[in-house]
């Protein structure tokens, strides 16, 4: 994990993308992305919930085994989903599993809040991502997914809280949805990497939903993202084609008789 210090201390800008299964994963992989995430957004975008809050701990599993066969080179982090990480004690249960699933780091959602949890998941040697700012896990809570660190007072918090995630040990911390002014000013206050989304260009990385990248997702596109591909449509496409010319052929096969 010391590596991804080094790579902020040097200025390298890290890349990051979800995979929920194997031939996904295998693609990012191929293709050099730093870290690719397991993450409860899978509730949306493969499983079909409104939000993350949906995702159970075994779905998360689920998808960890899939992805891990794919994923040779990328480091693989998987996200503790809603209400497994309560207390430290469960926080480390949880965190174990999902290496034994084949995730080499963990995510957890929260800052100073959850240093206990980020230090007892530390202290067993298990690598650990932090995520702050908008927490799409506490959404309901929130009524809606608003950007954070807006007001001064948002960001003197934002600021505590990613002070406090690297002082519990996290190797790098998540802003989602931050006022890029703000993520900026994490940026350079802290040692550890920043990966922002939604966060602005000041991070040193970002992550991305992959079926948000390829547009395999049409039917909700974040107001940050710009797709790179339209795979939902080449998906209809191919379908289009394929039921065309299956029925043209019966059709054909009708009139010979």
């Amino acid at each position: 994990m010391e590596d991804f210090r080094e790579r902020k201390r040097r200025g390298e800008r890290i890349t990051a993308l979800t995979a929920y299964d194997y031939p996904t994963a295998r693609l990012l992989d191929e293709s050099g992305i730093d870290i690719i995430l397991v993450g409860d957004s899978l509730g949306m975008v493969v499983l079909g919930y409104s939000d993350t809050t949906q995702v159970t701990f075994e779905e998360m599993l689920h998808h960890t085994r899939a992805v891990a066969r794919g994923v040779k080179r990328a480091l693989l982090v998987a996200d503790l989903s809603i209400g497994t990480y309560d207390t430290p004690a469960a926080a480390v249960k949880s965190a174990q599993r999902l290496l034994a699933a084949g995730a080499q780091a963990v995510k957890l959602e929260g800052g100073l809040s959850h240093a206990a949890q980020i230090e007892a998941i530390v202290r067993e040697k298990i690598p650990l991502m932090a995520h702050i700012g908008m927490l799409p896990q506490s959404v309901r809570e929130e009524g809606g997914y608003k950007v954070k660190g807006r007001s001064a007072a948002e960001a003197e918090r934002l600021l505590a809280d990613a002070a406090a995630v690297e002082k519990a040990g996290a190797f790098s911390v998540v802003l989602e949805i931050v006022a890029p002014e703000t993520a900026r000013q994490i940026t350079a206050g802290i040692g550890i990497p920043t990966i922002g989304i939604g966060s602005g260009n000041d991070c040193d990385g970002q992550i991305l939903v992959t079926h948000d990248l390829i547009g395999l997702y049409p039917w909700f596109t974040p107001k940050f993202v710009s797709p790179e591909a339209q795979v939902a449509e080449e998906i209809r496409r191919a379908a289009r084609i394929f039921a065309e010319r299956t029925r043209d052929s019966s059709r054909r096969g009708s009139s010979s008789g």
